[in-house]
C-alpha cells in the first residue's frame, strides 16, 4: 500500500496518496483550527428545557453544537467538551462544530498526520511531494469542474449538501458510465464527504440505471459509504463520512485564503538563486500576514518582494525568482 505523504507548508498542512506518479486522494489542515478530537472548555450558552442538546460558547467566541448534556448541566455554567465534527462553511450557510461532554484532560485536536496515523496508514513527511499535479487539483476546486472523457462534472458546495451534475455530448448511458471514474477520484481527491448528490442523465430503462449503480459500486470500492440506487431520474446520493471542511469547501468558502497559501508554496519551491518576487492580485496582500512572509524568508533563505497586479485572477499569482 502507497504511503500518504506530506508537505508542512506555510499555514497548512498538505497531504497526498501517490498511487502510479498521480495524486490520488489528498486532505489539508489550516493551521489555528478548532478540528475533530480537540477537547476545549466553554460555557453552557444555550439549553432547551429538557433536552440533551444546547449550544456551548468557547473562549473564541465560537459556538458549539454539543449532544448528551448531562441533566445536571445549567445555562452559564462551565463545561468541557471534545469536538466530533469541526465548523464547515457550505454555500453561503455556516454549520457550526459538534462537541459532546467528556471528562478527558485538555488537549489540541490531533495533528494530519496523527490521524492518518490512527487509521492505520503510513505516513512520510516530506519536504516537497515527489509528483507534480497539486496546483491542478486546488485548481478543480477553485473551477468546481472537472473534465473527463465525453463531458464534465460540476461540483457545488450547497447548504444541504455537495452536489455533483454532469454535462456532456455523449448519449446518457455513455455519458452517466463515462463520468463514473472522475466522480469516485473527485470525491477522494478533494477529500468530499457527508451528504452528496448526483445528478446523473435520466435513464428510462432499468438497465442503464442498473448499470451505472454497477459502475459506482466498483469504482467507490474502499470508499467508506452508503449509497442509494440511482432513481427514475438519474439522482443518487451518497453518504460519507465528515469531520471537517473538505478541499472544495475551503476553496469555495475562502477563495483569497486559499490563492495564498498556494502562491506562498510556489514560491517556496523555486529552484533558481536571486530574491523571490511574489505578483498578487491586490486583495491577497492582507492574506500574506508579515509572520508568513517572514517564514518564506526563513524557510528559502531569500529576500522577499511583493508587487500586484488587478489583471489576475486571486489563484493565479506569480512567483519568481529575480536578481538582487
Amino acid at each position: 500500500m502507497a504511503d500518504w505523504l506530506i508537505e508542512q507548508g506555510i499555514g497548512e498542512t498538505r497531504a497526498v496518496l501517490v498511487e502510479d506518479g498521480a495524486i490520488v486522494a489528498a486532505k489539508i489542515e489550516w493551521e489555528g483550527e478548532l478540528a475533530a478530537g480537540a477537547v476545549v472548555e466553554g460555557v453552557l450558552a444555550s439549553r432547551a428545557s429538557g433536552s440533551a442538546r444546547g449550544t456551548v460558547r468557547l473562549d473564541s467566541g465560537e459556538d458549539v453544537l454539543v449532544d448528551r448534556l448531562p441533566k445536571s448541566a445549567s445555562e452559564g455554567a462551565p463545561l468541557r467538551i471534545e469536538i466530533h465534527r469541526a465548523r464547515i462553511e457550505e454555500g453561503t450557510r455556516t454549520k457550526r462544530a459538534q462537541g459532546r461532554p467528556t471528562d478527558r484532560a485538555l488537549r489540541p485536536a490531533p495533528g494530519l498526520e496523527q490521524r492518518l496515523k490512527a487509521e492505520g496508514h503510513d505516513v512520510r513527511v516530506v519536504r516537497r511531494f515527489p509528483v507534480s499535479g497539486w496546483s491542478e487539483l486546488i485548481g478543480e476546486a477553485f473551477e468546481r469542474q472537472v473534465s473527463f472523457h465525453g463531458g464534465a462534472l460540476h461540483i457545488s458546495p450547497t447548504p444541504a449538501m455537495v452536489l455533483i451534475d454532469i454535462d456532456g455530448t455523449l448519449p446518457p448511458r455513455a455519458l452517466a458510465l463515462s463520468a463514473v471514474p472522475a466522480i469516485a477520484a473527485s470525491l477522494r481527491r478533494l477529500d468530499i464527504g457527508g451528504s452528496i448528490g448526483i445528478d446523473f442523465p435520466t435513464l428510462q430503462d432499468k438497465a442503464d440505471r442498473r448499470a451505472v449503480d454497477e459502475a459506482l459500486s466498483k469504482a467507490l470500492d474502499g470508499f467508506a459509504h452508503e449509497r442509494t440506487a440511482m432513481n427514475g431520474f438519474g439522482f443518487v446520493q451518497i453518504v460519507a463520512r465528515l469531520e471537517g471542511p473538505s478541499i472544495l469547501h475551503r476553496v469555495a468558502r475562502h477563495r483569497l485564503a486559499a490563492a495564498a497559501r498556494l502562491l506562498l508554496r510556489r514560491a517556496e519551491h523555486l529552484a533558481d538563486p536571486g530574491a523571490i518576487l511574489l505578483t498578487m492580485h491586490p486583495a491577497l496582500m492582507a492574506r500574506i500576514s508579515p509572520a508568513w512572509r517572514d517564514e518564506l524568508a526563513r524557510r528559502t533563505g531569500r529576500e522577499i518582494r511583493i508587487e500586484t497586479d488587478p489583471a489576475l485572477a486571486p489563484e493565479a499569482g506569480l512567483a519568481q525568482s529575480v536578481p538582487l
